[in-house]
């Protein structure tokens, strides 16, 4: 069995929905103005986004838990994206589709947050 690393993703209720009909196996291709999947490697920082961003912008945010084959996700450096737990992967658009068939398992919500009425 190989080894797998973790890693999280924040994400609005319409990409969630997309992952929901893959199964929840599967990231939907980007949009033409989303050049980069970045899936971060720690809980916090996704919660951050999912909370801070996903929500005002959407209604609400999910944080995403899924494991990829470690082996394949050393071809992607990881990036600070601000400070020391600020950290994604960057992963082109283009290489989505190949990076969908390293995941092992489901991809699980973990973690959600709405607009207080």
């Amino acid at each position: 069995m190989s080894k797998t690393t973790t890693l999280w993703r924040p994400t609005g209720p319409e990409e969630l929905a997309l992952v929901e009909a893959s199964d929840w196996t599967a990231w939907p291709p980007r949009l033409p103005e989303q050049p980069i999947f970045y899936p971060v490697l720690n809980e916090d920082y996704a919660v951050r986004i999912a909370r801070d961003w996903n929500v005002p912008a959407s209604g609400s945010g999910y944080v995403t838990r899924f494991e990829v084959d470690a082996d394949f996700l050393e071809r992607y450096p990881v990036r600070r994206a601000g400070g020391e737990t600020i950290l994604e992967l960057w992963v082109p658009a283009e290489e989505l589709e190949e990076f969908n068939r390293h995941i092992v398992g489901r991809i699980e919500v973990v973690r959600e947050f709405h607009v207080e009425v």
